[in-house]
């Protein structure tokens, strides 16, 4: 005869399954078995989900993601490291120590320092917010063309829409790191000389820039807000057939306001994550021609072009290559994983 259990008895007196199952027992699923919680806790927890907005329920799916987390905890640590760290150094990153030239990694000097006597730790801090800096600032070009240009081809749709299209494709079929490397070669004199000779304040701060890094951002703006506004659109095309839109149109919205006030707000999550991912991206092209010689203009530096520094010293003083190279690293994966996890906490298709 076959021994009866149910299956809270089981779990709640801890009974080792093994035994029972040898011989050859069977169990009964009582109605308790199935009780999850109370109807005031149920209640409590189907209200609580009510008051928490888009933003909350999207900011505790990404405390779930663990991998997110310590990639946005890296990236803070980074952040803290490229724009306090400078603070706390006796030294500046253009400072030329006399008699401290090719000095080894030692307690004053914890990254050692340079042919040139300067110190390579507060190089490395300056070089990675200099990094950081031009990949925000190049996503922020990214998301105004993108998110613009998008919007308004699923909008208006029609012909428009098909001109649109394939203008972008056509620009997404050009090889970007050919037309990059010809704007920097070919507008880094004209550049120099409009910011030698321009009276205007904003002509002369983006001389401190360099005409290298102008040029990067000018190409961003060209060619890279394509995979945006095709993401745009596609979010457009399906928002402009809904009830919100069309009542604002029978209010007498504007197209301009319509796109501006009812359909970017709800393209926000995807605009964020595609915002987010080309970061890493525009730091990696920066520092891929800060590496040839075509990034930033010395005495600034960036991490791309202190490992382009270190390769002439590449065998003596292996730790110049080493160390913006793992920095750089490190900040473009943990980007990148951050990224993935913000995308996975704001679609809303994952929303249990």
């Amino acid at each position: 005869m076959k021994n009866k259990m149910s299956i809270n008895h089981i779990l709640s007196a801890q009974v080792d399954v093994e035994p029972i199952l040898a011989q050859n027992a069977s169990f009964e699923f009582l109605p308790d078995d199935f009780e999850l919680a109370s109807d005031d806790e149920k209640a409590n927890f189907i209200e609580m989900r009510k008051s928490m907005s888009y933003w909350q329920d999207a900011w505790r799916r990404l405390k779930k993601n663990q991998v997110a987390m310590v990639a946005l905890y890296i990236i803070i640590a980074i952040i803290l490291f490229a724009f306090i760290g400078p603070y706390f150094s006796q030294y500046d990153y253009s400072q030329q120590i006399r008699g401290s030239e090719n000095i080894a990694p030692c307690w004053e000097h914890p990254f050692g320092t340079d042919n040139l006597g300067r110190d390579i730790l507060v190089r490395t801090m300056f070089g990675t917010r200099v990094s950081l800096i031009i990949g925000v600032v190049a996503s922020l070009l990214v998301l105004v063309i993108g998110a613009t240009y998008g919007a308004i081809s699923g909008f208006i749709g029609g012909r428009v829409d098909d001109v649109m299209m394939r203008l972008a494709e056509l620009i997404y079929s050009v090889p970007d790191i050919l037309v990059v490397l010809l704007l920097t070669t070919v507008l880094k004199v004209p550049l120099q000389n409009a910011f030698n000779t321009s009276h205007l304040a904003i002509i002369k701060s983006l001389g401190v820039l360099g005409p290298s890094l102008v040029a990067i951002f000018i190409a961003f703006g060209l060619l890279y807000w394509v995979a945006l506004a095709r993401i745009i659109r596609g979010q457009v095309l399906m928002l402009k057939e809904q009830e919100f839109v069309t009542a604002a149109k029978a209010l007498g919205a504007s197209n301009k306001n319509i796109i501006k006030k009812h359909l970017l707000p709800n393209c926000i999550g995807q605009i964020i994550v595609t915002t987010c991912l080309e970061i890493p991206a525009a730091i990696f092209l920066e520092s891929f021609l800060s590496f040839l010689g075509l990034g930033v203009s010395a005495p600034m530096t960036s991490l791309g072009s202190l490992a382009a520094a270190a390769l002439s010293g590449m065998y003596s003083y292996t730790y110049r290559l080493i160390i913006p190279s793992v920095i750089l690293s490190v900040m473009i994966l943990s980007l990148n994983l951050f990224g993935d996890g913000l995308r996975d906490a704001l679609d809303p298709r994952l929303k249990k």
